[in-house]
């Protein structure tokens, strides 16, 4: 009984791995679609969501017989339970992917307008926080867990940017309101990718430290 359930939770841990796998090449794809101007690379990515769906649905069954049939504790339960929130994590930056692909397919119809590069930087950000996360759940690594969250603040940083300079450019130009539009749509989700990697970092440290982070606060109230 006790290697069926080493062997199922290597599994869960495999299944999750997969998914970020997914949910990283779909940010990657996306950004791309939008920097070099593909809209059938964004295609792409919106019609590859299912794949991500699947996955979802396929870890939370695996999470649910888990905790029915073996009733894990300590540090196994903690795992299990992070991996039905990382889970959910992914999916959500999988969603977060169509969007900014959906963005891309419009922008694609106009001439680019600044910020671009900031937008750039914000992906570069995002995608590097994303990895480290994952990296972090898969070595259990609360060290680097702390660092993608200390990498948030840049990321709220470069979203308040973009938006202004676009606000200004709308203002400027109000033809071009509707491609500044899309371009804060995809400012907006790469912050609430950014988010969600956070989220991932913080489960990480509840499996590794039995310790609750959230909003990068400690037990004790404390800024990290």
């Amino acid at each position: 009984m006790h290697r069926h359930f080493e062997h199922a939770l290597d599994a869960l841990k495999t299944d999750i791995i997969r998914m970020s796998s997914l949910a990283e090449q779909a940010i990657a794809g996306s950004i791309r679609a939008l920097l070099e101007r593909k809209p059938e690379l964004a295609r792409d990515i919106i019609s590859n969501d299912d794949q991500i769906n699947l996955m979802e649905v396929r870890i939370d069954d695996a999470v649910v017989d888990l905790l029915a049939l073996q009733q894990p504790v300590a540090s196994d339960l903690r795992l299990i339970l992070a991996a039905l929130k990382i889970n959910n994590d992914l999916e959500r930056i999988g969603d977060h992917a169509v969007n900014i692909a959906e963005s891309a397919v419009q922008c694609a119809e106009h001439e680019p307008i600044k910020p671009f590069e900031d937008i750039t930087e914000m992906a570069r950000i995002t995608k590097e926080m994303l990895r480290d996360s994952i990296d972090a759940f898969i070595h259990s690594d609360p060290e680097k867990s702390r660092q993608v969250l200390a990498n948030d603040d840049s990321i709220d940083a470069l979203n308040k940017k973009v938006v202004s300079d676009l606000v200004g450019v709308m203002r400027e130009h109000p033809d071009r309101i509707e491609h500044a539009l899309d371009l804060i749509r995809v400012s907006r989700n790469l912050e609430r990718v950014a988010d969600l990697a956070t989220n991932i970092a913080e489960e990480v440290i509840f499996i590794a430290e039995a310790q609750v982070v959230k909003h990068h606060l400690d037990k004790r109230g404390a800024w990290h």
